[in-house]
């Protein structure tokens, strides 16, 4: 029975697409054709694999060009394949295939020859495929993403701002810890608007500063001659400021619509010591909603790169390194073993107090970040509840948190009402 698979090698403007049936004996007989990447092409591409009877698709993951490639295929392609009469169990597949994994002999590259390739590596699963999550966790990715990228571009922005603030001399920021606290943007806003006396911009700040006026008049006192140019470079970073925050703050806001029905999910993950709502959420994103795509907490850690590599040959390990993994939950979980540890009376600092002096900081760092992942599997996949096992943690702190996090659902849209307390499931 004729098996046909398609392989595609992707460009911005075009694509080589082979058909070779792999169920014959011998040598694989491609029909090859180049197809333009408009939407109209695409569209036609996918009728003409139906009309062709292709059963599986692979693709190299070239840049950001393989989305409209893919997006267009799962769309016009997948459903009609996987529900055509005597469709089989990979009927209607997309496989996305690393480009690393299908580099030709001595790093030569042509179009066809590629896309020969990948039907012949993925018959003989030579090929690294990456994950693709479907259409709806895609928009999610896409939105934590993008609020991640405005989140290091406010960072980078504070930065140039206190340069400037140097460059300017004055020294604001030795003395306010927050330079862009309530203190801090009221001083800065005067600035900016043309404010010249320093004992009017030190009475600015508020009451509850430790620095005393003489200290800020003495640190404002550059502003009497302040340059024009300074000014108005000060105001438009304060404008670009005002800016990103709007934006992510609309992002915060469209995140909570997008997760409005994944809200105990979201609840659960924001229990974990070192997780918050805004953490959980991008978590979400990643793995999905019940992370269903991994069938246990070993290959979600695969997955992610939380977990010890293995080089072997001879029988002899020559590497523990691990794999790169997903870049963003690799960034997440490092971010929350370092916030975990510092929880006092939780698991996680007791753990990594037993594993630092036989590890080290960075090797201890990673242990925590795997069980972390294998928790964060746990919570998502069978819907229990986080429940601390270390050293009993005062009430006044569980419900210091608990509010904290209630706040931050309410502001991102969720519905939380208070419940007593009720035993959960031990995660």
């Amino acid at each position: 029975m004729p098996y046909r698979i398609a392989g595609i090698d992707v460009h911005k403007k075009m694509l080589a697409v082979v058909i070779a049936d792999v169920a014959v004996e011998g040598e694989y007989q491609f029909d090859r054709w180049r197809v333009s990447t408009s939407p109209g092409e695409l569209r036609r591409l996918a009728e003409a694999l139906v009309a062709q009877e292709v059963e599986e698709v692979v693709m190299e993951s070239t840049a950001q060009y393989w989305r409209p490639v893919w997006e267009a295929l799962e769309r016009a392609w997948t459903p009609i394949r996987r529900t055509q009469e005597g469709a089989g169990p990979m009927s209607g597949t997309l496989h996305l295939a690393q480009a690393q994994s299908n580099r030709g002999p001595g790093g030569r590259k042509r179009d066809f020859p590629d896309a020969e390739r990948l039907v012949k590596r993925l018959v003989a699963q030579e090929l690294t495929l990456s994950f693709v999550p479907q259409a709806e966790q895609r928009l999610w990715r896409t939105v934590m993403r993008r609020k991640y990228q405005l989140t290091r571009s406010r960072v980078q922005l504070q930065n140039r701002l206190e340069c400037l603030l140097e460059e300017a001399h004055l020294k604001l920021s030795s003395l306010v810890s927050d330079l862009l606290g309530v203190s801090g943007r009221r001083i800065l806003q005067a600035l900016a608007d043309g404010e010249t006396n320093p004992a009017t911009l030190a009475a600015l700040a508020d009451r509850r500063l430790r620095a005393t006026p003489d200290q800020l008049c003495d640190a404002l006192g550059a502003s009497t001659d302040l340059h024009p140019i300074y000014r108005r470079l000060l105001h438009m970073a304060l404008e670009e400021l005002r800016l990103t925050d709007e934006q992510i703050g609309h992002l915060d806001q469209e995140m909570g619509r997008l997760l409005g029905r994944h809200q105990p999910a979201v609840q659960r993950l924001a229990e974990v010591p070192g997780l918050g709502v805004d953490s959980a959420q991008q978590i979400i994103a990643e793995v999905g909603a019940a992370a269903a795509t991994f069938p246990s907490a070993k290959r979600l850690a695969s997955w992610v790169g939380a977990c010890p590599g293995e080089e072997e040959s001879a029988g002899v390990s020559y590497s523990h390194r691990s794999p790169k993994g997903n870049r963003q939950m690799r960034r997440l979980l490092n971010q929350t073993a370092h916030a975990a540890v510092k929880t006092k009376g939780s698991i996680f600092q007791l753990v990594y107090r037993r594993l630092i002096p036989r590890l080290g900081h960075t090797q201890a760092i990673g242990a925590i970040a795997h069980r972390l992942c294998r928790l964060i599997w746990k919570i998502l996949h069978q819907g229990v509840r986080y429940e601390e096992r270390g050293p009993a943690v005062s009430t006044q702190r569980k419900q210091a948190r608990a509010a904290k996090m209630i706040r931050e659902l309410r502001g991102l849209g969720y519905r939380v009402e208070r419940a007593p307390c009720q035993a959960g499931s031990p995660a």
